[in-house]
C-alpha cells in the first residue's frame, strides 16, 4: 500500500526527532550534541556554534570551544548563558570551556523524568499519525477509492507500524534512562 508509506515515514521522523532530543540531554559527561540547538549571533545571523568555532573534548567532562574569530567569544558565551544547558562557560580570552559537573541523584531523576516526557510526547505523535492514517483510509472508502477490506487491511498495517514505533520508543527511553542512572 503506497499511501501507507507516508505515515510510516512520519513515524520514523518522530523517532528520529526523539533521538535528537535525547542527544541534547547532558548525562554528566561532555557531549557536543548539547550545543546543537544553541545559536550564536554571527554578524546579525543566528548561526550554530559548530559553524563559528571548533568544538573539542580534551577530557571526559570538558568541552572546549575555540572560535574562528576572537571577536565571537563574547557572543558564544552569551548564547551559552542564555541557553538551557545549565553550565556556566569560562572564558580565557582565546577559548571557552564548559565543565560538566558530576550528576547528583536528584539531577539524574530529573533527567529520567525529562526522558520519559520526551518518550510520551513521541508516543502521542505516533498515535496521532495512526489516527490521521485511519481517517484518511475511511475518507478514501467513502469516496469509493478503497473497499471495506482494503480499509481493514490498511488499518491493520498502520497498527503494525504503530506497535513497532511504540516498542522502539520504549526501548530508546529505557536505554537512555539506564544510561543516565548509571553515569
Amino acid at each position: 500500500m503506497e499511501e501507507l508509506k507516508v505515515y510510516e515515514d512520519k513515524m520514523q521522523k518522530t523517532i528520529d526527532n526523539l533521538q535528537d532530543n535525547f542527544q541534547s540531554i547532558r548525562a554528566g559527561r561532555a557531549n557536543p550534541h548539547v550545543l546543537d540547538k544553541i545559536r550564536v549571533n554571527y554578524y546579525g545571523t543566528a548561526s550554530p556554534i559548530q559553524q563559528v568555532g571548533n568544538i573539542s573534548i580534551p577530557e571526559a567532562r570538558v568541552i572546549v570551544i575555540t572560535p574562528w574569530e576572537k571577536s565571537l567569544i563574547k557572543e558564544i558565551e552569551k548564547a551559552i548563558n542564555m541557553s538551557d544547558i545549565g553550565i556556566n562557560p569560562t572564558n580565557d580570552g582565546s577559548c571557552i570551556r564548559l565543565v560538566f559537573p558530576e550528576l547528583n541523584e536528584e539531577r539524574r531523576k530529573d533527567l529520567a523524568k525529562q526522558i520519559k516526557k520526551y518518550g510520551e510526547e513521541a508516543k502521542v505523535a505516533i498515535r496521532n499519525i495512526r489516527r490521521d492514517a485511519n481517517d484518511s483510509s475511511k475518507k478514501m472508502e467513502k469516496a469509493g477509492e478503497m473497499t471495506e477490506d482494503d480499509v481493514k487491511n490498511a488499518d491493520k498495517e498502520i497498527q503494525k507500524y504503530t506497535d513497532n514505533a511504540i516498542t522502539t520508543i520504549d526501548k530508546m527511553v529505557d536505554e537512555k534512562t539506564k544510561d543516565i542512572m548509571t553515569v
